[in-house]
C-alpha cells in the first residue's frame, strides 16, 4: 500500500470519529443515537488497524505508533463510555 493511499485511508476513518457522534447525536432516539456511536467505535478501530500498518510499513516509528494507539485507546473508552450512558 502507498503511503498516500493508507494516509488517504486514515484520514477519513479518524474523519469519520466525530461526524458519526455528530450525526447521532442530531438524530431523534437513542437507539440511533448508540447505532451512530458504534459505528464512530468501528471506524475508531479502523485507524487502529491504519497506524499498525503504517508502522508495519515503516511510514511511522513504533514508538508514535505505540503513542497514537494510546490516545485511540481513551477515545476509545470514552466513546464506550457514551455507549453506556445512551443505553441507560
Amino acid at each position: 500500500m502507498s503511503l498516500y493511499g493508507l494516509t488517504s485511508q486514515l484520514r477519513k476513518a479518524a474523519v469519520s470519529i466525530p461526524s458519526n457522534i455528530a450525526e447521532g447525536q442530531g438524530r431523534k432516539s437513542n437507539a440511533e443515537f448508540r447505532h451512530f456511536l458504534h459505528n464512530a467505535a468501528g471506524s475508531l478501530m479502523e485507524v487502529e488497524t491504519q497506524l499498525t500498518i503504517a508502522a508495519v510499513l515503516c511510514y511511522l516509528s513504533r514508538d508514535k505508533e505505540a503513542e497514537l494507539l494510546q490516545q485511540t485507546n481513551e477515545l476509545g473508552r470514552i466513546i464506550n463510555g457514551l455507549i453506556i450512558s445512551v443505553a441507560t
